[in-house]
């Protein structure tokens, strides 16, 4: 089985993720491998319910991991993750949302054949979509990952 290094806390995931991916978000913490390393969600906006805001980090997190830390010949492509089950976890002093994910990628150079055969044969009208989803569903891989939120600030 591939294994993914854990990302480093920098001291400011925040920083990181602005950085990176250009978005700012009320967080703090580290990047939620432990309960006690969960990441702090400081503040949702209006227009985000809590469960997106905790896909979309787990997403940045996996997009770390699986492409932007790794050599070119070990990235991964077509990133998703998909949220399998939830817990809370309630003490005297916090809440911790225990996430696990299922994430699903392909190689990122495999990701690009795809997605180029995909394009031409569907422009053309010859491309078999069970062969080619198909050989997609093989070349696969599935992670399940767990991702831990502390949410008190906002309950």
């Amino acid at each position: 089985m591939i294994t993914f290094q854990e990302i480093q806390n920098t001291n400011d995931i925040k920083q990181t993720i602005k950085e990176t991916f250009d978005v700012d978000l009320l967080i703090s913490g580290d990047w939620g491998y432990r309960e006690t390393q969960a990441t702090v969600i400081e503040a949702v906006e209006n227009t985000m319910p809590l469960p997106q805001l905790e896909h979309m980090l787990t997403t940045i997190r996996a997009h770390l991991e699986m492409n932007i830390t790794q050599v070119e010949e070990n990235r991964y492509g077509g990133i998703n993750a998909n949220e399998k089950a939830r817990e809370v976890i309630s003490t005297d002093t916090s809440t911790i949302d225990k996430v696990t994910y299922e994430i699903t990628a392909i190689k990122e150079d495999l990701y690009n054949a795809f997605i180029k055969e995909y394009k031409a044969g569907y422009d053309n009208g010859e491309l078999d979509l069970n062969d080619h989803f198909k050989r997609r569903k093989e070349a696969t891989l599935i992670r399940e990952v767990v991702h831990y939120f502390e949410v008190s600030s906002i309950q």
